[in-house]
């Protein structure tokens, strides 16, 4: 069974949320989720086609740049290790999945809701409970300073609010 909306999904004994940009992607997750639950809600209420495209249109606001974020910066480093690449390749092809999936409930298949949630959730199961704490355990301080990095530049090219942490300068 599907935690409720707003549950945090991930595991609770690993820790790797205390990673700051495995923290802020595990917090991006809640968020997908919530407004998920909200766009799913819209289309059980048979509310509108305008609103409805709404709901997604929030969805695609948050899923794009947390997906984007994901692929420059903890992907593209993890991928410098031959173990991931495989699994970090799936987690990029279910990203095109899930944006195709959410373009068509936005186009009016509302039947189609339930596949994007199920898939969503199913996602991010994977990278909360199998990928971040592989990451976590995996990755050394370099690789760290790389993700922060690449995620930092992502998040200015794309006009994504962030916090300078140390190391970070300001742009």
């Amino acid at each position: 069974m599907a935690p409720e909306a707003g549950a945090r999904l991930m595991c609770s004994y690993c820790g790797c949320d205390a990673i700051e940009v495995i923290g802020r992607f595990m917090n991006e997750h809640v968020e997908i989720i919530n407004a998920t639950g909200q766009l799913r809600r819209a289309v059980e209420a048979g509310e509108p086609d305008e609103s409805v495209r709404a709901h997604a249109a929030t969805v695609a606001g948050l899923l794009g740049p947390h997906t984007g974020a994901e692929e420059v910066g903890l992907f593209s480093v993890m991928k410098q290790q031959d173990e991931f690449v495989d699994y970090i390749t799936q987690l990029c092809g279910e990203h095109v999945t899930l944006d195709g999936l959410l373009a068509q409930v936005a186009e009016g298949r509302r039947d189609l809701v339930g596949v994007f949630e199920d898939a969503l959730r199913e996602h991010i199961d994977r990278e909360d409970n199998s990928l971040f704490p592989a990451a976590a355990v995996s990755l050394v301080g370099p690789d760290w300073d790389q993700v922060d990095a690449l995620t930092h530049d992502h998040d200015h090219r794309m006009g994504i609010a962030h916090d300078h942490g140390p190391g970070l300068t300001s742009h």
